[in-house]
């Protein structure tokens, strides 16, 4: 059974920053291309930043670009997202997705994280 557990949001202040994790079981996580999205209140869900596997093909939504950084560690089966110099505006859930389909295998959701940019 392939699992997504998300951790580490939370409420910070603007300006501050948080650290994402996204640990996955089931699946050999270095076949999957790895994604976070988020969902804000209100709005539909955004593709915050996605990085590939071998190669490691980096991209973020241009709202993000310079204060969130996207890492991956396949040995431990787990996805980062650095997150800095927050804004209120990144007030959302985050979700991790881990896709399979360049080999044929599945897409996968984690539950979600919320994360709150609030003084």
């Amino acid at each position: 059974q392939v699992q997504l557990a998300e951790s580490g949001g939370g409420l910070v202040q603007p300006g501050g920053s948080l650290r994402l994790s996204c640990v996955a079981s089931g699946l050999r996580l270095s076949a999957y291309v790895m994604s976070w999205y988020r969902r804000a209140p209100g709005s539909g869900r955004e593709l915050v930043a996605t990085i590939t596997g071998v190669g490691g093909t980096i991209e973020y939504a241009d709202s993000v670009k310079g204060r969130f950084t996207i890492f991956r560690d396949d040995v431990k089966k787990t996805v980062i997202l650095q997150m800095n110099s927050l804004k209120p505006e990144d007030t959302a859930v985050y979700y991790c997705y881990a896709d399979g389909s360049t080999v044929h295998a599945g897409r996968y959701w984690g539950q979600g994280t919320q994360v709150t940019v609030s003084s």
